[in-house]
């Protein structure tokens, strides 16, 4: 399942940019859920992680806003990250500051910004970086999607043993009759079941029964058994590593 993802292009950072710009990095999110297939996107749930990191040896002052593609922008945040620190922007934490519900689909950017003006050492001094340094944090989103309904699990299936002991219809191979066969069937946990009526169904799939036929039909279970099949998923991840760039 492929993830369509924007990627930021960092501007060109010249000898002649002041020092006092701010150092600019841009997420692009997707967070939502969405049930037809009027967009680029699949239908799915779609998740956005955004993971920061302080990589200095000196606190940091920073802000962050979201922008949506419909052109709202939220308020903008400002925190100080200490020394070597993280801490991370999620759906939730997005749609709270646009302040659209939580089931909505919106796509958009996080900018983040940090004034360089604010960079000061252990003393208060001035930290002023030239423009092959501008990499203060370590800003990396993980994007998730899954097109079913539920989180992945585990699914057991039931494993039945049964015999053909009649055929009134004549559309069945003789070479299947009274022969131990198998079939394997998703369990229905906590639910009453017809097990023989399940095998009918599907024995009628297989050799083209209709409706009229199943009455003609007489098989007898021999055993059934419960067992664990691999976890169902439609689950598609991919990162990107954020690269900054001198903003006004």
């Amino acid at each position: 399942m492929a993830l369509a993802l924007l990627y930021n292009i960092p501007n060109p950072v010249t000898a002649q940019e002041t020092t006092t710009s701010d150092i600019v990095y841009t997420a692009k999110f997707v967070c939502g859920s969405i049930s037809d297939n009027t967009g680029p996107l699949r239908p799915g749930h779609y998740d956005t992680s955004i993971g920061i990191l302080n990589k200095k040896n000196y606190e940091i002052g920073m802000t962050w806003n979201a922008v949506s593609n419909d052109n709202a922008a939220s308020n903008t945040v400002f925190r100080k990250l200490g020394a070597e620190k993280a801490f991370g922007i999620h759906c939730n934490d997005i749609k709270a500051l646009l302040g659209m519900d939580t089931t909505r689909m919106v796509e958009g950017f996080v900018l983040v910004r940090i004034p360089t003006s604010s960079l000061r050492g252990f003393d208060n001094e001035q930290i002023v970086l030239d423009s092959d340094d501008i990499s203060i944090l370590d800003v990396q989103v993980f994007y998730t999607a899954n097109a079913l309904e539920t989180l992945p699990r585990e699914v057991a299936h039931e494993k039945i043993s049964f015999y053909i002991i009649q055929d009134g219809t004549g559309k069945i191979p003789k070479s299947s009759f009274r022969k131990l066969l198998d079939v394997s069937v998703p369990s229905t946990l906590n639910e009453i079941t017809d097990t023989e009526q399940k095998v009918k169904s599907i024995v009628a799939s297989k050799f083209g029964l209709d409706k009229d036929d199943l009455g003609k039909l007489r098989i007898r279970v021999k055993s059934i058994s419960v067992g664990v099949g691999a976890m169902l998923d439609d689950h598609a991840v991919s990162l990107h590593v954020v690269t900054p760039y001198r903003g006004s």
